[in-house]
């Protein structure tokens, strides 16, 4: 522990939405060290714009170091954490331009390292997100380029970007796998920025949109019917099935698959007691409890580890707490509001036990976890609110034009408060300073 006086220590693992938000809320009250394997921010929810117009990725990107250090005044250090040890609470870190390790201890730790998307590649590799850790360019299909590097990432968005103006040229069939929102939206600026190629769209679900409300599916399969885009649902992906292809009528198969389902974990650097056995992508997500605290699996105990002092927030957790029909808090989706309302609250967690003060917050299904903005090419798109895990939950309350504003709105906001600048954080402050709570799951104060 600190000395009498001092500030407490604050290790943030990963520097992107909930890493950024935990810096911001703890600059004043403790040290903070932010660790992240890349150089740089990148927007995950606009980063598909980019592979088809990759002068977006400009608009979408900023460098880490800067913003940290000189704007907020916390460190970071470009590395990949390789160990967590909760009894001595250090981290082995290997920085990006060492052959050795470091170490560095803490006082506390939130975990923010998020998630992969691949679930049928072997570390989760997919385009949606940049591959950054070490085992995972071992394994990656583009070894060639590393994506730790702000030019790297450039790189492999106008590489695909190239592939992608060649399947145009020839006409070529696309198959896109799932029809999720990633999905949807993968297959619409497909089909907006090059209009020759032959898109197909496969889900295992009857329609689009998985759990989202049928005005919302339906939406989107009209505008996809209306752009030629062929679906067809309730229909697991088999590529070595011959009948599969027919089913799609795509007989000879398709010039280029995207996998557009699920997520995986990558969880590389903590214990195993502290990972799940199952879950999306065979399972390795952080267990933790109500207050966020990263907590043992339960057939090692369950309890709480490290003494409480290190929490795990958004993408890199487990999601839930409890177990079907017993849920003390069903599955949160894997998307940046909710991650940044379960940041906030282990940071009052952590303000508090620094405090000495017991009374911990106790988490909840935050009601922003079912707000999802679906673009359909750059000029429309639907905008759900209130879904919850429930299927058919949530209510389209805005669509067309207004709806692809309103995200381009969101987007330049949210990526100016992420920049630390001035207009972003009036916007976006009190999404999650919610003075009074009116509605959702959550108590009325905090």
């Amino acid at each position: 522990m600190p000395a009498k006086g001092a500030k407490p220590r604050c290790l943030l693992i990963g520097g992107q939405f909930t890493g950024n938000f935990c810096a911001r809320e703890l600059k004043k009250q403790f040290y903070v060290t932010v660790v992240d394997a890349k150089e740089y921010f990148e927007y995950t929810p606009g980063v598909l714009r980019a592979f088809v117009r990759p002068a977006h990725l400009d608009s979408l990107t900023f460098t880490l170091q800067p913003v940290y250090e000189r704007k907020m005044g916390v460190k970071f250090i470009w590395g990949e954490v390789k160990e967590l040890d909760g009894d001595r609470k250090t981290a082995t870190i290997k920085p990006m331009f060492s052959n050795n390790m470091d170490e560095i201890g803490f006082d506390y730790c939130i975990i923010c390292s998020g998630c992969n998307f691949g679930p049928f590649k072997p570390m989760g590799e997919s385009l949606w997100f940049p591959t950054v850790h070490e085992a995972g360019q071992a394994v990656s299909d583009w070894k060639h380029i590393d994506e730790r590097f702000l030019e790297g990432r450039r790189r492999h968005v106008l590489e695909e970007y190239q592939k992608l103006q060649d399947l145009n040229k020839k006409k070529a069939t696309v198959l896109i796998v799932g029809a999720g929102f990633i999905g949807v939206e993968w297959a619409t600026e497909i089909e907006h920025f090059f209009p020759d190629v032959k898109l197909t769209i496969i889900d295992f679900l009857p329609r689009c949109l998985g759990p989202l409300p049928d005005s919302a599916a339906d939406y989107c399969s009209e505008y996809m019917n209306a752009c030629g885009i062929k679906e067809f649902y309730s229909c697991g992906y088999d590529p070595k099935n011959a009948d599969f292809w027919k089913k799609i009528e795509l007989p000879n198969g398709a010039d280029e698959v995207y996998v557009c389902i699920g997520v995986k974990a990558s969880n590389y650097f903590m214990p195993k007691c502290t990972l799940s056995d199952k879950g999306p992508g065979g399972g390795g997500w952080i267990h933790f409890n109500k207050h966020m605290q990263v907590t043992k699996k339960p057939s090692e105990g369950g309890g709480v580890w490290a003494d409480g002092t290190i929490y795990a927030v958004g993408d890199c957790n487990y999601g839930c707490i409890g177990e079907p029909g017993k849920w003390e808090m069903p599955p949160v989706p894997k998307i940046s509001y909710p991650g940044e309302e379960q940041a906030y609250h282990a940071c009052l967690n952590v303000m508090r036990m620094a405090k000495n003060n017991k009374n911990l917050v106790t988490t909840w299904w935050p009601w922003g976890a079912g707000m999802f903005a679906t673009s359909l090419g750059p000029h429309d798109a639907c905008f759900v609110v209130a879904a919850n895990e429930n299927k058919g939950s949530g209510y389209m309350v805005n669509w067309w034009i207004p709806a692809a504003l309103q995200k381009e709105i969101i987007e330049t906001t949210k990526i100016d408060e992420c920049r630390d600048r001035w207009i972003g954080i009036l916007i976006w402050h009190f999404v999650h300073h919610t003075p009074v709570h009116l509605f959702g799951r959550g108590p009325w104060f905090v």
